[in-house]
């Protein structure tokens, strides 16, 4: 009676945990995972588990597309065909506000990207932009606002101290260091190192990456990766598995080998294997999730809107905004 008894009990036990949502095991490799990303340093971080989803070897059913333009992820994101993407934290925080709260930030992917790139002219610190006049792109954006920081806690004042011209693309800036004897702009990475490859004369002089952490106890946080919350409560597994495979990916791509280079000019991240091959070191390319990821990427945010709350989206996203496992 006794055996039987304790039997009851058991199978009460397994029914009870299964009741409470004890997670059923799944076949991640038949789970569709649609991932989006941004050419250039965003998007790189992705490009081994590209290679392993084309040969059909990822942990989930891969489907890894990139994309020149932030409004092409928007437009998947909002339109529910991308499940995960990898997306500039500013914009990030605006899909966060134009969804109502409906993505969620898994990981911090890029930290600073930016790069002051002369020629023609001797710039060897900050201070030295004293009444010189400098082309960038991102206007209203990551860039201008990093950019007014920096001059700021170097005693420059933007517009005034130093000349700022801002140009629509950054692929521009390589044509503005083409056509002049003398020229310095801020580039972000890959451009930066792309004006070095056309370019002889012309040198990167300065790591803003290493500047913003010299003025500031806060990280330059720049790219994430986030991902819909209905694909993450239909699909807890998967964006665990998600999250390890990406981590691997990111630490292969940070080797900077030959293969990882070629694979950045074939899949379209970068124009040329010897552009990205020079480039990675440069790009800052991380892998931060839980608290790291809260602390560094929350603190940024606050920065972006206290210089231009449209910048985030109107407001610095709640704590939802950041995913927990």
């Amino acid at each position: 009676m006794k055996k039987f008894v304790s039997l009851i009990l058991c199978l009460m036990l397994v029914l009870g945990l299964a009741a409470c949502g004890e997670p059923e095991s799944v076949d991640l490799s038949q789970v569709k995972a649609n991932v989006y990303a941004l050419n250039g340093p965003t998007g790189m971080g992705l490009v081994p588990l590209m290679k392993d989803a084309k040969e059909g070897k990822g942990t989930l059913d891969y489907n890894i597309s990139t994309v020149a333009a932030n409004d092409e992820i928007v437009a998947k994101v909002v339109k529910g065909e991308a499940d995960i993407a990898a997306v500039a934290t500013n914009l990030a925080s605006t899909l966060y506000a134009k969804t109502n709260g409906g993505i969620k930030v898994l990981a911090v992917n890029t930290l600073g990207t930016l790069s002051v790139v002369t020629k023609g002219e001797e710039i060897t610190k900050i201070s030295d932009l004293k009444g010189k006049t400098v082309y960038t792109t991102g206007q209203g954006a990551n860039p201008e606002y990093i950019t007014n920081y920096i001059l700021e806690k170097n005693g420059l004042k933007a517009g005034e101290d130093v000349t700022i011209n801002f140009v629509s693309q950054p692929a521009e800036l390589v044509q503005v260091v083409a056509k002049n004897e003398k020229a310095i702009v801020i580039a972000p990475q890959s451009v930066a190192t792309t004006i070095t490859v056309k370019n002889a004369d012309a040198k990167v002089v300065i790591d803003l990456n290493k500047e913003w952490e010299a003025v500031s106890d806060t990280k330059l946080v720049m790219g994430c990766i986030i991902a819909r919350n209905e694909y993450i409560e239909q699909n807890p597994q998967a964006v665990e598995a998600f999250l390890k495979d990406y981590e691997a990916s990111v630490k292969t791509v940070n080797e900077a080998s030959d293969e990882i280079a070629g694979l950045c000019a074939e899949y379209g991240i970068v124009a040329a294997a010897p552009i990205a091959k020079k480039a990675i070191p440069f790009c800052n390319i991380v892998f931060e999730t839980g608290k790291e990821m809260k602390t560094d990427l929350s603190a940024y945010l606050d920065f972006l809107y206290k210089a231009n709350p449209k910048s985030v989206g109107g407001a610095v996203p709640a704590d939802d905004f950041y995913y927990e496992k």
